[in-house]
C-alpha cells in the first residue's frame, strides 16, 4: 500500500484500495476510539467525512462520532472547522443571567457579508427538552452542555456550507434511538384489476429465505380451475381481451434484484434505498442454503441490477457499499 504524505496532514489513502488497507490496519489499533475498534467498514465513512469538511483521517475518526447510526461532530471540532473557514468573521460565547434560576448560554456567529446569527439556550429550554438533570454529561457538566447546545444551533445556521449538515455529537446523543427501523411506505400505484382477487400476502424482509425466493427463477404456477359468478367471469374476459395497460412508472427509489422486471422494493428516499439495499446485500451473503460460489454470483449481480441507483446516493455511502460488498467477497472466500 503506497500512501500518499504531506508536511502538515500525514499520510492519507489516494485509491479505494488503499483506503480499505488503511482503514482493516486502524481497526486493528488500540489507539483510535472503541466505536472504530475492529469496524473498518465505519472507519472508511468516517475518513471520507472527513476528508470532505476539511479533516485529516486521524483528525476524524477523534472528532467524528456515529450516533443512532448517524455521523455528527463534536462541539470543539465544529468550532474549528469554522474557525478556520475564510467565510467566518468570528464566534463569540457567553452566558447571560450567571448566577440566576435560569441562566441563558449564548453563541454569536458572524460570518463575512451577512447579519450575525444569534443562538440562545437556557434551562428552561433545557427543561423542556427533558435534558436538565438528565443522566450523563448534562448532569455532570450542565454549563457546558448547554454553551455546546447554543453554540450547535448558531454555527449550523451561519455555517452550513462548512458543516456540510453534521450535527454536533453533544446534540446528537440526546436525541431518543430509534428502537424500530421506519418501514417503508408503498407508494407503487394500484392496478385496478387486482380487486378481481385478493393481493397475496407479503414476504417479510427479515426473513432470511426472501433473497433466495426473490433471485430465484420464477415458475409459472398450475392453472386453477375458478367458479365464480357470470358477472365476475364477464369481467375477467373483458379485462384478458382489453388492450394491455400501459407500463406504470415507479415513483420513489426502487431496489431491484436480477430477472425480475418488478422492483423488489421501492423506498422515498435515496438514503432508505441504500439501507434497504445493504440489508438485502447481507442477507444474500448469509444465506447458509446456497453455495459461497452461488452468493458471490448472486451479490455481483444485485450490485449489476442496481448499478444506476448505486451511482445516486452520497459519497460517504457509496464509499460505504463498495467496501462492503468487497468484505462480503473476501468472507465467502473470493481471492483478495
Amino acid at each position: 500500500m503506497q500512501l500518499t504524505t504531506t508536511n502538515q496532514r500525514g499520510f492519507a489513502p489516494a485509491t479505494i484500495t488503499e483506503a480499505i488497507q488503511f482503514s482493516e490496519m486502524l481497526a486493528k489499533s488500540a489507539m483510535v476510539p472503541k466505536q472504530y475498534q475492529g469496524k473498518p467498514e465505519d472507519i472508511m465513512v468516517a475518513v471520507q467525512w472527513g476528508y470532505e469538511i476539511g479533516l485529516a483521517p486521524l483528525q476524524a475518526l477523534q472528532n467524528i462520532s456515529v450516533i443512532n447510526g448517524k455521523p455528527s461532530v463534536y462541539g470543539d471540532a465544529a468550532m474549528a472547522l469554522v474557525q478556520a473557514s475564510p467565510v467566518c468573521e468570528g464566534v463569540e460565547e457567553y452566558v447571560e443571567g450567571e448566577g440566576t434560576p435560569n441562566p441563558v448560554a449564548v453563541c454569536v456567529a458572524s460570518r463575512k457579508g451577512r447579519k450575525p446569527v444569534v443562538a440562545r439556550f437556557s434551562v428552561e429550554d433545557a427543561k423542556r427538552a427533558g435534558l436538565w438533570g438528565k443522566q450523563g454529561p448534562w448532569q455532570a457538566y450542565p454549563k457546558r452542555m448547554l454553551q455546546m447546545r447554543a453554540r450547535g444551533f448558531a454555527l449550523r445556521d451561519a455555517f452550513p456550507d462548512v458543516l456540510k449538515g453534521l450535527i454536533t455529537a453533544e446534540e446528537a446523543q440526546d436525541y431518543p434511538a430509534e428502537d424500530k427501523p421506519r418501514q417503508a411506505r408503498d407508494i407503487t400505484p394500484k392496478n385496478p384489476l387486482d380487486a378481481l382477487a385478493p393481493a397475496a400476502p407479503a414476504l417479510p424482509v427479515s426473513d432470511l429465505v426472501v433473497m433466495e425466493q426473490a433471485m430465484a427463477d420464477t415458475v409459472d404456477p398450475e392453472p386453477v380451475e375458478v367458479v365464480e359468478t357470470v358477472a365476475v367471469e364477464q369481467q375477467i374476459t373483458d379485462a384478458v381481451t382489453a388492450a394491455p395497460p400501459e407500463p406504470v412508472e415507479v415513483i420513489g427509489f426502487a431496489l431491484r434484484v436480477p430477472g425480475k422486471e418488478a422492483p423488489f422494493s421501492v423506498h422515498q428516499t435515496i438514503d432508505a434505498w441504500a439501507d434497504a439495499y445493504e440489508d438485502l446485500a447481507e442477507k444474500t451473503c448469509k444465506a447458509a442454503k446456497v453455495p459461497a460460489r452461488d452468493r458471490m454470483t448472486k451479490l455481483r449481480e444485485l450490485k449489476e441490477a442496481n448499478e444506476e441507483m448505486l451511482k445516486r446516493v452520497d459519497a460517504p455511502k457509496k464509499v460505504r457499499h463498495i467496501a462492503a460488498y468487497q468484505q462480503r467477497l473476501r468472507s465467502l472466500g473470493a481471492s483478495q
